[in-house]
């Protein structure tokens, strides 16, 4: 007789004989609790999956499957939940239909809310309960996101991968997540494609299409690279590892040679490779600590260390990550010239992460900055980290992406079913202003195919106050706003979104200065961490004229300046959508020469 058939009255008996109680939590599997917080659940597998309930901030326990004794897979790190539910996530079954297993659950009292909550179900509603999820930027259907990885464009879709975690709302067992897009601005999540194993959680890294098959996995075939991050009770280790797919990214099948680049070095993550065509190699960054090291392979799978940068470079108020180097183009030259992205956590310009870049020349095995006096800074707002770039993009472009997030307060933005979401994607290419060079990003092209009806309020000169009492009808709280100002002799130009209740985006050039400002403060929800409420400011021209585009999306806004010169994100929480302007100048005032509003679909 098995465990689950077991009458109240037997398992009444097993207490008082001091056998593990039997929990009938549900016809269809039994619950053996144990000593030290050890649970047991026993069933016949017939539907595909075990919904578990999650409460963002309890202790985490583990969970595995086990299977004829034998374990199947690695411990997930699941905070199952105690007095609250959160949020559900799906535990697949699928595999095991027609099957009896168990799962082992660890460090769950019998107390716990989630007994009772448990269920089992052919299928998992992924369907949106969030107020401010976005419209046009990428989101996960559930759980955690941070970092993109892996991106590469192929057949005319563009592949995003990212650091995901399938069992919570916060950071944790880190995967591969993965989704797809034609437009860049509209997502169809793919599940999980890359998944922990021996050699540890699955940590960042990039994908490259291989079209000379020089990995011998097969031509055209995608390698992905990516940091396996193992903890021991001795310490955390990382080492690089590769996997590779031949269905165009669906599916991957690790490399059996894997780690393939080790180091004694405890913070060693995040390859970014990339196919160097005057020496017919590849090419590896790495962040190591505070440094980036560069290796060189002829074949994807053996690598030689080339040189480090990062002494005495840029900003090193933090650890290193998510490298990047991409040779673009400098505007209105035939030159060339290759950036380094360097993320870095903390030592923003506001406090917590944000992403540095550096400009100069790479010979295939060296960069060199050609710009050290200054640190440079891709994006002047709280909400924009671990950039990198689409391998194979089309027409030549560099196309980047970052997780619009801060990781002083990630975990704790006020969104439950799913949490961070990515930034729209960014064409990058190089300017020349006072001699200096300097990395622009714009808005990439294909969000305009997002666009609804448009919407344009008349010319009009502010001298004191101004107010447009309604941007859009049926406004859905996504849209861009396209400015372009005139300035009359205004030494502050004020505008500020806002809702019906006076929660504000507040905005302005200081032209004394040369500064674009957007304060938060009074956004909506702020008090969910006290690093949230800030004032952002960025280098601004404030000639007589100035152009601006806002892309305002439910939970942030991003605003890219003289065309992608400068660029500021910052996340918002809103009770309802902002969906009026208003604009103040002092002395002579100015002119809004072009205010045109779209829906963003």
């Amino acid at each position: 007789m098995r465990k689950y058939a077991y009458t109240m009255k037997a398992a009444l008996l097993g207490l008082f004989l001091g056998m593990a109680p039997i929990v009938q939590a549900d016809s269809a599997w039994t619950v053996r609790h144990l000593v030290s917080e050890q649970s047991i659940v026993s069933l016949d597998v017939k539907e595909n999956y075990l919904i578990l309930p999650i409460q963002d901030d309890a202790p985490e326990g583990k969970i595995c499957v086990v299977k004829d004794n034998e374990q199947e897979g690695t411990f997930m790190n699941v905070r199952l939940a105690r007095e609250r539910v959160d949020s559900y996530v799906p535990f697949a079954l699928s595999a095991y239909k027609g099957q009896h297993i168990s799962i082992d659950i660890q460090g769950v009292p019998e107390s716990a809310l989630c007994w009772k909550e448990l269920k089992l179900s052919d299928s998992f509603d992924m369907a949106n309960k969030e107020s401010f999820r976005p419209v046009y930027h990428h989101t996960p259907a559930y759980g955690w996101m941070n970092d993109p990885n892996g991106m590469f464009y192929k057949d005319g879709v563009y592949h995003l991968y990212f650091q995901y975690n399938p069992y919570g709302s916060v950071w944790g067992n880190m995967h591969w997540g993965h989704s797809t897009s034609t437009d860049l601005a509209h997502w169809t999540f793919e599940g999980c494609a890359i998944v922990p194993d021996a050699w540890g959680a699955i940590f960042s890294g990039s994908c490259v299409v291989d079209h000379e098959n020089t990995a011998g996995f097969g031509k055209d075939a995608i390698v992905a690279f990516y940091t396996s991050a193992k903890s021991t009770p001795w310490g955390d280790v990382q080492a690089e590892s590769m996997a590779y797919s031949l269905d165009n990214g669906k599916t991957f099948t690790k490399y059996e040679g894997n780690p393939i680049v080790t180091s004694e070095e405890k913070d060693f993550r995040d390859p970014k490779v990339f196919w160097y065509a005057p020496g017919k190699h590849w090419c590896m960054i790495l962040a190591v600590g505070q440094h980036m090291e560069i290796y060189s392979s002829a074949n994807l799978k053996d690598w030689k260390k080339e040189s480090e940068f990062g002494a005495m470079q840029g900003a090193h108020g933090g650890v290193w990550e998510c490298p990047d180097l991409v040779e673009l183009p400098v505007e209105g030259t035939r030159e060339k010239k290759w950036v380094l992205i360097c993320n870095l956590n903390p030592g923003g310009p506001f406090g917590g992460s944000a992403a540095q870049y550096f400009i100069g020349s790479f010979d295939g095995k060296k960069f060199v900055n050609e710009f050290p006096t200054q640190t440079k800074w891709m994006d002047w707002g709280k909400d924009n980290y671990a950039t990198v770039t689409w391998n194979n993009a089309p027409e030549g472009r560099c196309v980047a992406l970052g997780w619009m997030s801060n990781w002083q307060y990630a975990n704790n933005v006020p969104t439950r079913q799913y949490r961070s979401a990515n930034t729209i994607a960014r064409d990058l290419t190089i300017y020349r202003e006072e001699g200096e060079l300097y990395l622009k990003s714009t808005p990439s092209k294909e969000i305009k195919k997002a666009r609804g009806e448009k919407v344009s309020v008349p010319s009009f000169k502010v001298a004191g106050h101004h107010e447009v009492a309604s941007l859009l009808k049926d406004n859905k709280g996504a849209y861009e706003i396209e400015m372009v100002i005139q300035n009359a002799g205004a030494s502050k130009i004020s505008f500020c979104l806002l809702n019906e209740k006076g929660e504000k985006v507040s905005m302005y050039y200081d032209v004394p200065r040369k500064q674009f400002v957007m304060d938060r403060s009074k956004s909506g929800k702020v008090d969910f961490s006290s690093d949230f409420p800030a004032v952002t400011v960025a280098p601004a021209t404030t000639d007589k004229e100035m152009t601006l585009r806002l892309f305002v999306d439910r939970s942030s806004v991003e605003a890219f300046g003289e065309d992608g010169k400068f660029v500021m994100t910052n996340l918002v929480f809103p009770s309802e959508t902002y969906n009026k302007m208003c604009f103040e100048s002092d002395k002579d005032g100015y002119t809004v020469k072009t205010l045109r509003v779209y829906p963003l679909k």
